[in-house]
């Protein structure tokens, strides 16, 4: 008995989508629980975490066929790339000097409030002190973790929804 390809691309996008649902779980534990104060770039990869899980979500319910599974496939590229740059940007900050971590800033709400959202974002990228504050976890720092993880949803994701199910006959 075979399973047909589209069953298991539309399991693993859904996976994905749980995956991406307990590593956000997991930070508003860290945040509430835990009493660790997400800095806006956490805040960020946050955001880009959760799009990452509505792309495998609607990819998962959908489950296309042909280019659609492509354009999910690009989506979730697009998504993770994002967060590998956020995550790895939050990792070379936390590893500056000390002397050479940028100041302590207002927080996301208040820069979204006050910029334009362009120089919000660009204020945030910059970085601030509370971005170099570096928590670990099992050796590894949180955005460490985050980092490796956009890694493999992407990688997963990728292979999930590009790679060719092709059969020769």
């Amino acid at each position: 008995m075979s399973i047909h390809p589209s069953t298991h691309r539309r399991q693993l996008n859904l996976a994905g989508f749980a995956i991406c649902a307990l590593l956000i779980a997991a930070a508003y534990y860290l945040q509430y629980v835990e009493g660790m104060e997400p800095c806006p770039l956490c805040i960020l990869q946050r955001v880009v975490l959760a799009a990452l899980g509505v792309v495998f979500l609607l990819a998962g319910l959908q489950n296309p066929a042909g280019f659609g599974r492509y354009v999910y496939g690009l989506l979730v590229l697009l998504a993770a790339a994002t967060g590998v740059a956020l995550a790895g940007r939050h990792v070379w900050l936390q590893s500056l000097p000390p002397d050479q971590v940028p100041a302590c800033g207002p927080g996301l709400g208040y820069l979204l409030d006050t910029f334009p959202l362009l120089d919000a974002l660009a204020l945030v990228l910059r970085g601030s002190g509370e971005c170099a504050e570096v928590h670990t976890l099992l050796g590894l720092s949180i955005p460490t973790w985050t980092l490796l993880a956009f890694v493999g949803l992407g990688g997963a994701g990728a292979f999930i929804n590009l790679a060719g199910s092709r059969r020769r006959g």
